[in-house]
């Protein structure tokens, strides 16, 4: 087999080239091209030192470290010893999480059970590695756009779990513990009274409330038309909130005034006065992680428990 080390080195320059500008992206880290380039040229000297008498040295761990530090000083600085080690592991998460997706994907498609042991470990140890440069060239945006996807989705999640709170809703005799999530966007309240409004979804609580609250959240206009009939206990507590929606300028949404409500998030919780809630029959959750969207407002006084 005839091994092109030219090919070989910029293959390499390329790729380490790729993975630090993906540690880059992560960390949200504002780098120049060259500072990439630089970077991936120090790590494909390894390639040009396998070719000297030096050799030895090349594959041993503590030498391909160094080369490690001298590319991430390189590409990113040294701004304080935390920044630096952040850079340097995440360098090693990326590298490893690219060539397990690269190494997985390939013996999922082509691993064969009767491989003679010996031809594959002489095929590791030189440089015609069983995973094809053409598998590696195409592999590598792959794997890299797919790893990026799911750091994203990582950070959405964990962004959306921080902002997740615990909520009681007492209710003409009615107890709701559900999920809440706090939404910055949600800016929905009572002109009149100034009173925020919670959004809470009856997909779990369907059991609980009345046969006839039902039938209004799922259609205000029967309630509106006379068709739908609230009871005396319920129809004292309602207002009208007028809100703007996708394909509809206004529309009146129906809130009712709870007993009780209380939030917990972490180790504080809130009792919150003035708060309204209106009922949705849709899920506002696809994932079913919450069950209402609470209004920032209601976490803006003083908790009445805390962790102190």
């Amino acid at each position: 087999m005839v091994v092109y080390m030219d090919v070989v080195w910029l293959l390499n320059l390329l790729v380490d080239a790729m993975l630090l500008w993906m540690t880059a992206i992560i960390l949200k880290r504002n780098i120049s091209l060259w500072r990439v380039l630089i970077g991936g040229l120090i790590g494909s000297l390894l390639i040009i030192m396998s070719l000297t008498p030096f050799s030895d040295y090349a594959g041993n761990p503590f030498v391909k470290l160094g080369f490690s530090i001298i590319m991430v000083y390189s590409v990113f600085g040294f701004k304080r010893l935390k920044y630096f080690f952040s850079n340097l592991l995440t360098f090693y998460f990326v590298t490893f999480l690219t060539g397990g997706i690269l190494i997985g994907t390939h013996y999922f498609i082509h691993f064969d059970f009767q491989l003679n042991n010996s031809v594959l470990l002489a095929s590791v140890r030189g440089f015609g590695d069983p995973i094809s440069w053409i598998f590696i060239l195409i592999g590598i945006p792959i794997a890299w756009y797919f790893s990026k996807k799911r750091m994203d989705a990582f950070e959405m999640i964990k962004i959306q779990y921080d902002q997740l709170v615990d909520v009681k809703i007492e209710i003409n005799g009615i107890c709701l513990d559900i999920k809440g999530l706090i939404d910055s966007g949600n800016q929905l309240y009572d002109p009149l009274s100034k009173q925020p409004v919670m959004i809470v979804s009856i997909q779990k609580c369907l059991d609980l409330l009345p046969k006839e609250v039902v039938e209004v959240t799922e259609n205000t206009d029967n309630f509106l038309d006379g068709k739908t009939i609230l009871s005396s206990d319920w129809n004292e507590r309602i207002r009208f909130i007028p809100a703007k929606v996708v394909g509809k300028n206004n529309q009146l949404l129906l809130a009712y005034k709870p007993d009780q409500l209380f939030i917990q998030h972490g180790h504080e919780s809130w009792e919150v006065k003035k708060a309204l809630i209106s009922f949705t029959n849709q899920h506002l959750s696809s994932e079913d992680v919450f069950q209402c969207i609470v209004h920032p407002k209601m976490l803006t006084g003083i908790p009445i428990k805390s962790a102190s």
